[in-house]
């Protein structure tokens, strides 16, 4: 769960849910099932949402922290921002076609060592910069699959999880799975009891790179229409 953020956002570089207390050990939504059951239920019920928005932050070692909220679809629809390094940069993508408004910062850390850096960031301000998302820091980010993949991609990571209180996240009610690795990390995954088992918040703490992920808003429409022709420029233009 914890990759969801570090893969991401640390390719080209936050939102906390209010987090109480109910009842312990109350898991009647499940009808008894095993917490790794229940979390692998999760996962797969996740990944067949037809849209979602994430929201998190992790810390990368070093101390710098990096963030994203974005909402996505399965018909490759994005909107979203990102944040790291100092920087930060909005997100959009519409079928194949993906667009990045980068702050002065964003600009200077991706184009940094290269000639001309200075004219094009001022250039660049305030426009959509039509990107390819491999170049742009954005892969994987905007494509829904590849992004909740992450999700199960170290199924070890969920196999013996244990079942902790029913509590609350951003007002729906979640059963508390956890599990503690060998390394000393905690792993904490909070699951929807009422209707789909989706996951809604996912915690890592204690190991090299702590984080925290918000999923919601599932199959929701994602609203990315390509922004106006005046407003998108080309850095290979730029350049030229």
């Amino acid at each position: 769960m914890k990759k969801v953020i570090l893969a991401a956002v640390s390719v080209s570089l936050g939102a906390t849910a209010l987090v109480g207390c109910g009842d312990g050990g109350s898991d009647e939504a499940f009808d008894g099932k095993s917490a790794d059951t229940i979390a692998a239920d999760a996962v797969k019920a996740t990944r067949d949402a037809k849209s979602l928005r994430i929201v998190g932050k992790a810390q990368q070692p070093g101390g710098n922290e990096i963030g994203i909220d974005f909402h996505v679809d399965d018909e490759d629809r994005c909107t979203g921002t990102m944040t790291g390094q100092g920087a930060k940069a909005d997100v959009l993508q519409v079928g194949q076609s993906v667009y990045v408004r980068g702050d002065e910062k964003f600009w200077q850390n991706m184009l940094k060592s290269k000639p001309g850096t200075e004219k094009v960031v001022k250039q660049v301000q305030g426009k959509w910069v039509a990107s390819d998302p491999a170049q742009s820091g954005t892969e994987g980010m905007c494509d829904k699959q590849a992004a909740l993949a992450m999700l199960d991609s170290d199924k070890s990571e969920r196999k013996g999880m244990k079942k902790g209180e029913t509590t609350e996240v951003d007002g729906k009610s979640a059963l508390i799975l956890e599990k503690k690795q060998e390394n000393g990390e905690k792993i904490t995954m909070y699951v929807a009891t009422e209707g789909e088992p989706y996951v809604l918040k996912a915690v890592s703490e204690g190991g090299e790179a702590p984080s925290e992920t918000l999923l919601s808003d599932y199959n929701k429409k994602v609203d990315a229409q390509k922004p106006a022709a005046d407003d998108v420029v080309d850095l290979e233009k730029i350049n030229a």
